[in-house]
């Protein structure tokens, strides 16, 4: 079982990256899970909503790019549908019980993911309605997964 996250952008706290990385050696038991970050657009304030268009779609592209033809592939959007730790347990094990080798999870940047993207991916998830910084949704994500595998979200 290999798991890749693809995002939008560097982690630029140390904190978020000590997460990452304690929730990386935690999971090795389980899955293998590559992070694969693409390049985040400079994005100033008062952007028209052409020039926002036109970010998406550049970094989006560069996401595009590191999807496998193969792999099932969730797009982290607040639209998306909401489940629980539980059942986001049960959704990664059935992914992989049906066949799928590769699942691939994709955070946006700053502004959001590409409607392409979304329109392209199995299933667009919510971790919640809130709004949380991309580079935080990677550590939470981390977290969950490890949870999923080992049995250690209680429910």
């Amino acid at each position: 079982m290999k798991i890749y996250i693809i995002a939008v952008g560097k982690i630029k706290e140390n904190y978020i990256s000590d997460g990452i990385v304690f929730y990386l050696k935690k999971s090795r038991p389980y899955c293998e899970i590559e992070i694969k970050e693409v390049e985040e657009e400079k994005a100033p304030q008062n952007l028209s909503e052409k020039e926002k268009k036109e970010i998406l779609r550049k970094e989006g592209e560069r996401v595009l790019s590191k999807i496998k033809k193969r792999s099932f592939v969730v797009s982290l959007a607040i639209e998306g549908k909401e489940i629980d730790s539980y059942k986001f347990s049960q959704f990664i094990k059935a992914t992989f019980q049906s066949g799928y080798r590769e699942m691939t999870f994709v955070i946006g940047g700053s502004l959001g993911l590409w409607e392409n993207i979304k329109k392209q991916s199995h299933l667009n998830l919510s971790f919640s309605k809130m709004t949380f910084p991309h580079q935080l949704m990677r550590l939470i994500l981390l977290e969950q997964i490890y949870l999923a595998f080992s049995g250690e979200n209680h429910l």
